[in-house]
């Protein structure tokens, strides 16, 4: 709204909302803060579990915190953009997303202190990137360089990863489990190593115990054999894959076929039959005894494939299938007029087998996979969620290791050190950015705070101690949750990736830059029901703004 000569005029269309200045600055702050509140909580090995229940009525237990966070209905544009963080720590690293959210929370807060004293948010964005660089150095400074051959270094990143999510009671099983998986996938280019965690599939199946999750050299379908004749068990098996359907082709363009003698209609349905049985004959003829179709298979096609001792699995899915050829060095086929015995893949063993209440089909003995399956199992539907969750983390954890070839350790060490030499290098810069910095500095505390919070320790004790022992140059002590105690986590054995780190404090600077400098929030609320109204006497419609 705005006055011309004692006269209002509409800027904004009626119902729309708009905060200015410090007030939208405050509000974001506060959105973002809590979200961040929301998960820290669950942060750390003695973190707190969350129960969110949706509007159908499922429910999921977890501490994962991207887990939470795309479960929970955000309405504030802020809060919104505070989760994204968390989706792109997961898409980019797979673990430290409640680290990266609650960091963000933290830089938000520890920057509103700095508005309150007149300093001009473009000052403290500044500052916040000085220190964001500062930091990712001091910590590639003190990351330990490791091979793909360190196991246990690996199988302890992944026992840090998976601690806190249920899977203590397997913990060294899983954790192994992990780093085979990881390197069984993992494919050497020019030095270094790729590992593509697609290619490892986590199948979950309630029944049975945590510790009889197992790593599967092949791959594992949540689907049965398609005919009751078929074999429920192939050695040596040459397998076929199929992207298109096994029955008789519909015509390109609609067309009619009049039949007005019994013999042509009789005719019709032994060409249908043959050409059925020339596509079977075509698939036994190149030695294939197992079949993965991704569309359907025709009944008749099913009992030709059944009569030949072929075994055959309909509607498999086309992530399952591509993991397939990664496993058995088989190509997906589009059509079979092509089809020659390059084609195939080999495994040792197809079988069909129950697990559980339900019936799956393990392709197994692959000579070189590099496509894998963990078959994740556990007493109840929630535990078996939580820990496939706690799988997938310490796999993608495991995964960065390797392809980085670097790590730091767990337990708010790299925080407090990273926060420690930033103080240090602060006044170097002079101006008022040397106080962004100091702010950036003391939010990174928040972790080990955190850690020490949610194991009942207390955070001020726990916090002098670990300054004292860095200060002594313990550049690798941190917080041991289970004693209270500041020990060296080298020793202790929690390590984690370089990427969770440096990727969590990327990306927490980054959106706390973006919420900072916003001093304008203007909410279209209502406007779709305003539509269509103007010229209902009153006023016309404004030009919005």
């Amino acid at each position: 709204m705005a006055t011309l000569q004692g006269q209002p005029v509409l800027i904004l269309r009626e119902g729309t909302q708009r905060t200015v200045g410090r007030d939208a600055q405050r509000m974001n702050i506060m959105a973002a803060r809590v979200i961040a509140e929301a998960v820290r909580s669950t942060l750390g090995p003695k973190g707190m579990d969350k129960m969110l229940v949706d509007s159908l009525g499922d429910v999921i237990i977890t501490n994962d915190g991207v887990t939470i966070l795309k479960e929970i209905d955000v309405e504030h544009p802020a809060a919104k953009m505070i989760i994204e963080v968390a989706k792109t720590q997961d898409n980019e690293v797979g673990d430290g997303t409640t680290t990266a959210v609650v960091l963000a929370g933290e830089l938000l807060k520890r920057a509103e202190e700095l508005l309150d004293q007149e300093i001009h948010p473009a000052i403290i964005a500044n500052g916040y990137r000085y220190a964001a660089e500062k930091a990712l150095e001091i910590l590639n400074e003190i990351a330990i360089p490791i091979s793909k051959d360190d196991d246990e270094i690996l199988k302890k990143i992944a026992s840090t990863a998976m601690t806190g999510k249920g899977a203590e009671v397997a913990l060294d099983k899983l954790a192994e489990i992990a780093v085979k998986a990881v390197k069984m996938i993992a494919e050497e280019a020019n030095g270094k190593y790729e590992v593509n965690t697609d290619y490892i599939k986590i199948e979950k199946r309630q029944g049975g115990s945590i510790e009889e999750t197992e790593l599967i050299d092949g791959i594992v379908l949540d689907k049965e054999v398609v005919h009751p004749g078929m074999p429920k068990r192939v050695e040596n098996a040459k397998i076929l894959l199929l992207d298109s359907a096994l029955e008789v082709k519909e015509t390109e363009i609609d067309a009619k076929i009049r039949i007005t003698d019994p013999e042509k209609l009789q005719k019709f349905i032994e060409q249908e039959e043959a050409m059925l049985k020339e596509m079977v004959d075509k698939i036994v003829n190149v030695g294939a005894n197992v079949v993965f179709c991704q569309k359907g298979i025709d009944d008749l096609a099913q009992y030709y494939l059944a009569k030949s001792g072929v075994l055959a699995v309909r509607r498999v899915k086309k992530s399952d299938m591509e993991k397939l050829a990664k496993a058995t060095g088989a190509k997906v086929l589009t059509d079979l007029r092509d089809i020659s015995s390059e084609d195939l893949g080999e495994a040792a063993l197809v079988e069909e087998r129950k697990v559980g209440d339900e019936k799956m089909v393990f392709v197994t003995g692959c000579k070189n996979p590099k496509a894998v399956t963990i078959l994740v199992r556990g007493g109840t539907e929630h535990v078996v969620e939580e820990i496939a969750r706690g799988v997938e983390d310490a796999v993608r954890a495991v995964a960065c290791a390797v392809e980085d070839g670097k790590v730091v350790v767990g337990a708010g060490a790299p925080e407090i050190e990273v926060s420690l030499k930033l103080k240090e290098w602060a006044p170097s810069l002079g101006g008022r950015e040397q106080l962004a910095v100091e702010a950036f500095a003391t939010a990174l505390e928040i972790i080990p705070r955190t850690l020490a919070e949610n194991a009942g320790l207390d955070p001020i004790d726990v916090l002098v101690e670990l300054k004292a022992a860095h200060e002594r140059g313990e550049k690798y002590a941190g917080v041991d949750v289970d004693t209270g105690k500041v020990v060296d986590m080298k020793e202790k054995g929690v390590f984690e990736p370089l990427r969770v780190k440096t990727q969590a404090i990327g990306s927490a600077t980054e959106v706390a830059v973006m919420i900072l400098r916003i001093d304008d929030i203007i909410a279209a609320k209502g406007l779709e029901k305003e539509k269509g109204k103007g010229g209902e006497g009153g006023m016309p419609d404004m030009p919005e703004f």
